[in-house]
């Protein structure tokens, strides 16, 4: 397979990618332990906001102006993906811990876009795709279940995964938004402005709880983290994501999404000593082993010529579920 020159080893780009958004999880719950939900969404997307538009000045020095309906429809689209998202994402931290983050949202997100894809008529069904839902929807019932028996966060741990699943469903239309929105705007750019306008509304959001931080008070541990989120997970991960897909096409770089909740879950276990019981284990093995089967369709994607360019979608789950599903 070749490559352009410069370009790197894409499966190289795309591992440090996972890696970068796997430990996010467990870094966002470090934040979330120190200051309030919504100021800790603030701290990492007002982060990756300022990161991103430096990537653009650095990487994306295009003289024609992009479209003034582009930018609104990425901005719209922040909305949904990046306010509402990780609005309920953050809140979700504060009451559960992040290694149910870390199987529920990468996990039910491509569970949701098939589903809708399905219903609406959209896509095709097949006995891959019909199964893997199934089995998708039944290891989060299990997990649930494992939850609400659970000694550890009782109620207050339901409630947070519940507000996961409800960031996934948020993170699944944003990229079934994703065709609309990239019509006439280069991914990062898009991304970009995505992100900005999200920001922008996570900052009115912390507003009132920033004024109740005591900053002198917060240790280098957080800021690090808040560092690495905001540059790491955000602007960096993306970067090296755009490369690995141009290399090597969105179904294969997809494949790749679900080493994160491996990532995650040694993350959250061997630095923050998270743990969840066998049946919440159970629960979750089945609902990798679902989507998994639901996205790929039972089969491993065709190998496709790098040569040919290619763009991907709003943002890496856009990837991942809008390229699979076809």
């Amino acid at each position: 397979m070749k490559m352009r020159k410069g370009a790197g080893n894409p499966y190289l780009l795309l591992m440090t990618t996972m890696v970068l958004w796997g430990g996010s999880f467990s870094s966002s719950k470090v934040v979330v332990e120190n200051v309030p939900h919504s100021v800790g969404a603030l701290l990492r997307f007002g982060g990756g906001a300022i990161a991103l538009l430096v990537a653009v000045w650095l990487f994306d020095k295009r003289e024609t102006p992009v479209p003034a309906r582009s930018v609104g429809l990425a901005a719209a689209a922040g909305v949904l993906g990046v306010f509402a998202y990780n609005g309920f994402f953050f809140w979700g931290l504060s009451l559960a811990p992040s290694l149910d983050a870390g199987i529920l949202v990468p996990v039910m997100s491509p569970v949701f876009t098939s589903t809708f894809l399905l219903v609406s008529g959209k896509e095709k069904a097949n006995w891959a795709r019909v199964v893997g839902l199934g089995l998708g929807l039944t290891g989060a019932a299990i997990f649930f279940l494992g939850v609400g028996g659970s000694t550890e966060g009782g109620s207050n741990r339901l409630l947070g995964d519940a507000l996961f699943v409800l960031s996934a469903a948020c993170w699944a239309a944003y990229t079934l938004a994703g065709p609309r929105v990239m019509a006439g705007i280069a991914p990062l750019r898009a991304t970009t402005y995505a992100t900005c306008a999200g920001a922008v509304l996570l900052g009115v959001l912390a507003a009132p709880d920033m004024v109740k931080v005591e900053w002198t008070e917060i240790s280098s541990t957080v800021w690090l983290n808040a560092l690495y989120l905001a540059v790491g997970a955000a602007a960096v991960a993306n970067l090296l994501y755009y490369r690995g897909v141009g290399a090597v096409g969105p179904a294969k770089a997809s494949l790749m999404m679900f080493s994160v909740p491996v990532v995650n879950t040694l993350c959250a276990t061997l630095i923050l000593g998270e743990s969840f019981g066998w049946l919440q284990g159970t629960g979750a093995g089945v609902l990798l082993a679902g989507a998994a089967l639901a996205v790929t369709q039972g089969k491993l994607p065709r190998r496709t010529s790098v040569g040919v360019e290619r763009r991907p979608s709003l943002d890496h789950s856009a990837d991942q579920e809008g390229e699979l599903a076809k």
